[in-house]
Order: C-alpha cells, then structure tokens, then sequence
C-alpha cells in the first residue's frame, strides 16, 4: 500500500479522498471557496423552491363559474408545468442534502473526493432544472401570446393571475440554473488549482 502512494506521489497523481498541501502558501483563499460554496447553494436551494412552491400554487377560478361549469385554470393541467414543478423539487432536495457536503469541506479543504461529487452532481442538477424551466418558459409564451397558426388563442386575459404566477416562477428557476453554472465552474476551478499544486508540490 505504502509502495503504491509513494508511486501515485512520484507520478503527480492525487488519489480520490487525499489531502494536497499547497507549498506556496493561499490558505486563505482555499478556505473561501468552500464558505462561497455554501452561500450559492442555500441561494440555488431558495430559487428552486420558491418556484415550486410559486408554480404548485398557481391556480385561477373565473368568477363566473357555476357548480355545474367551471372555468379553473391549475398548472396540473399542463403536463410541462407538472414537469417543471418536479424538476425543481428534485433539484431543491438535492441542493437540501448537498449541504452537509459543503460543510465538510470547510473542515477538509484539500480533500478531492467531495468536491468531485458535488461537480457531478450539480452538473445534473443544472441539467434537470434548465429542461424543466425551458419547457415551462415556452408554455407561459404560448398562453401569454398564443399561436394563430394552429387556432391556439391567448387566455392570459381572462386567467391573468395563473398567467402571471407561471411567469413569476420562473425567476427564481433560471436564477437557480445560473447560481448551478457558477457552483460548477467554482468547482472545477478550485480542482485544477489542486491539480497545479500538487504538480508544483512534486517537482
């Protein structure tokens, strides 16, 4: 075993779960990348659910509705919104029990393997949440402007409060996504920064 490391270490390898030392010094800065970590996933974690919560309650009676006929417009309706209401839900829980992880690596800075599974994770994370808010933006243009071509009229008229709520969800949704690139990108910055030193550590 020991064979193995002192070869892993010759070769400027850095084996899953290691600790690199930096020998130039920059403690401090590694030390923010994880606290800059936490704050952007507590604020991804508040834009996904915000919106799921925004869009799950969106829902418009017209006032002239009877027993008999009712005129109720639910995001249950629409298959793309039930879509996007998951969507970020998952992304949202995911975001919840990721956090234990930044934590961690607070207390363990220079440790690969965490910092790994946030990046995979959080790369599909982004994925699911930009499918779910791109449906749902092309269904709020289309009840919003409607399609002449196929007969598809606007009803944003009539259920202006559903229309406006499935518009105001999808704020917090593409803000999420844009705080998950911005997590990725962090993420594999501060993994190249290992890499770099610990190939300057070996020379």
């Amino acid at each position: 075993m020991e064979m193995d490391q002192s070869k892993a270490k010759s070769e400027g390898e850095v084996p899953l779960g290691s600790k690199i030392r930096y020998p130039f010094g920059g403690g401090g800065a590694k030390r923010g990348l994880p606290i800059v970590d936490l704050v952007l996933r507590v604020v991804a974690l508040m834009g996904t659910l915000c919106s799921a919560i925004v869009m799950g309650t969106a829902n418009q009676t017209l006032p002239f509705s009877t027993q008999s006929t009712q005129f109720k417009a639910v995001y249950k309706d629409l298959p793309m919104f039930v879509f996007f209401v998951l969507a970020n839900s998952v992304a949202c829980g995911y975001l919840f029990l990721s956090l234990p992880l930044s934590i961690f690596q607070m207390v363990k800075v220079a440790s690969v393997t965490p910092r790994l599974t946030l990046l995979i994770f959080d790369t599909m994370a982004m994925a699911l949440v930009t499918a779910g808010a791109s449906v749902a933006a092309s269904v709020v243009y289309l009840v919003y402007q409607g399609n002449m071509v196929v007969n598809w009229a606007s009803f944003c008229s009539q259920f202006n409060s559903f229309c406006r709520r499935s518009s105001q969800s999808l704020i917090g949704s593409f803000g999420a996504v844009f705080v998950l690139v911005l997590l990725i990108t962090l993420s594999a910055i501060a993994m190249s920064q290992r890499i770099t030193n610990t190939q300057l550590y070996n020379l």
